[in-house]
């Protein structure tokens, strides 16, 4: 469905970035990847998934916190695959810490990358979209763009900040063939996630399947965690035409999460 398209997800080495990423290549889309790690693992997976998929892959180093970084990284996918049509914000850290005791610095530092990011990616990606008059933007959002937890001030800001950015680019692509919208993860089972189930399970010394319940209880109705291959289903289908018509909205994944 996307041969001959060009996509960039950020943050996407590992977890939802990299099952986004994965779906979009299976679908034909020429890929750049974006993220931290180990240098040889990250060209293991470049590989990989070029072979896997028949497309090209490219890897960027680019920091999200760094504007200049993020604008090079644009004008650097444009000229490797010859365009940019679907941009994936993805990239994103946390820190949890009562509002009074929350770092100054670890609020920027979150901002910087969960929020600001977004838009330095939107900004240099969006004027080619306008002039092939067709372009996918995705944002990665969370179900904390919808509610709040307490101890995340900064991650909730700036995923409420997010939300508030799809609109407005969602508005002002409105007359174009370029869609804005976010996904909204709750709990997903990425390796970090699962990390935490291992270690709640072996400190409580009770399964791990006692201790996934326990994690999930609280927020998530279900009790089952969603996938990365899940949300980057839906990344699909926001890139598809049967998408064309869904402008500016926040799609949740999260168990029922927000539907209490």
């Amino acid at each position: 469905m996307l041969k001959g398209k060009a996509a960039l997800v950020t943050g996407s080495t590992s977890g939802i970035g990299l099952g986004i990423a994965r779906s979009l290549a299976a679908q034909g889309a020429d890929m750049v990847l974006n993220g931290f790690g180990d240098a040889q693992q990250i060209e293991h997976l470049r590989r990989e998934l070029a072979a896997e998929y028949g497309v090209r892959v490219l890897y960027s180093a680019a920091d999200m916190s760094r504007p200049e970084e993020i604008t090079d990284m644009i004008e650097r996918t444009t000229a490797g695959l010859g365009r940019l049509d679907i941009l994936v914000n993805n990239a994103g850290i946390q820190y949890t810490a009562p509002v009074e005791e929350f770092p100054a610095e670890r609020w920027d530092q979150i901002i910087a990358i969960n929020l600001s990011a977004a838009f330095h990616a939107i900004r240099a990606a969006l004027p080619q979209m306008r002039r092939r008059n067709w372009g996918r933007i995705v944002n990665v959002a969370s179900t904390h763009g919808l509610v709040a937890s307490a101890h995340k001030v900064a991650y909730v800001a700036a995923k409420h900040g997010i939300l508030g950015m799809t609109k407005v680019v969602a508005l002002e692509t409105a007359t174009t063939g370029v869609t804005c919208n976010a996904i909204c993860p709750g709990w997903v089972l990425t390796p970090l996630v699962q990390k935490q189930i291992d270690d709640l399970a072996a400190s409580r010394k009770i399964p791990v399947e006692a201790a996934k319940i326990e994690l999930l209880g609280e927020k998530q109705p279900s009790h089952e965690f969603a996938t990365p291959e899940q949300i980057g289903a839906l990344a699909v289908f926001l890139c598809s035409d049967g998408a064309a018509q869904i402008r500016g909205a926040a799609l949740p994944v999260d168990g029922a999460w927000t539907a209490q």
